[in-house]
């Protein structure tokens, strides 16, 4: 796509014309292993991001949510995550099949920073702590295992900019509701009221009682 005016950036030494190096704090505060507090942090955190791309860098950034704490600690340097039936794409394990490199971005809700982990993942079909990942008689058919390369915790700007938490700011309808959009984009030939219908309290009823 042509912009006029445009000017684009293509090369370290642009970038950092423009951006300088991160102070000391910044660039020393990664680490490998898991503090107290990231652990503190995973058990009060229900939901992160988790990013990953193919072979050819095709990205895709996938959401995982539970009760608080559905991040399970195997040790210091390894950590596992459940996965619920969803809409069976998987674009997230089918990336991993041929790219294990994963970043993580782990919310608390309230809270303005972040912790983020990057990692290599596994797919794993079973392993003695899939009793442990049981929500409403939900035991996972699968689970990310990643083993922890760069852990670091993310400063609050971005969220202070956004105002993402502050209930003044947050308007909902501004957007079609779930049935409008499912019907226009992924389902144009169901009826909305059965959609308004399938979306409405008993989605969150169902969850956790699907399958694949």
């Amino acid at each position: 796509m042509e912009i006029p005016g445009l000017v684009e950036i293509t090369s370290y030494d642009e970038l950092r014309e423009l951006v300088p190096p991160p102070l000391a704090a910044a660039a020393g505060k990664e680490r490998k292993e898991l503090h107290d507090l990231d652990l503190q942090w995973l058990d009060a955190s229900p939901f992160c991001l988790i990013a990953t791309s193919d072979a050819d860098g095709n990205c895709d950034v996938s959401p995982k949510g539970d009760p608080a704490g559905f991040t399970k600690v195997l040790d210091r340097s390894t950590i596992a995550i459940p996965d619920r039936a969803g809409n069976r794409r998987v674009d997230g394990f089918t990336n991993i099949l041929s790219n294990p490199h994963v970043g993580l971005i782990y919310f608390v809700p309230g809270r303005t920073d972040t912790l983020r982990i990057n990692g290599r993942a596994r797919i794993v079909r079973e392993a003695p702590f899939f009793d442990d990942m049981i929500v409403k008689g939900n035991r996972p058919q699968l689970a990310l295992l990643i083993e922890i390369e760069q852990i670091f915790h993310h400063c609050s700007k971005s969220f202070m900019r956004s105002k993402l938490w502050k209930p003044e700011t947050w308007n909902p309808d501004a957007v079609p509701r779930r049935a409008v959009i499912s019907q226009t984009l992924e389902r144009p030939d169901e009826d909305l009221t059965t959609l308004d219908e399938y979306y409405g309290p008993q989605y969150e009823e169902k969850i956790y009682k699907v399958k694949y």
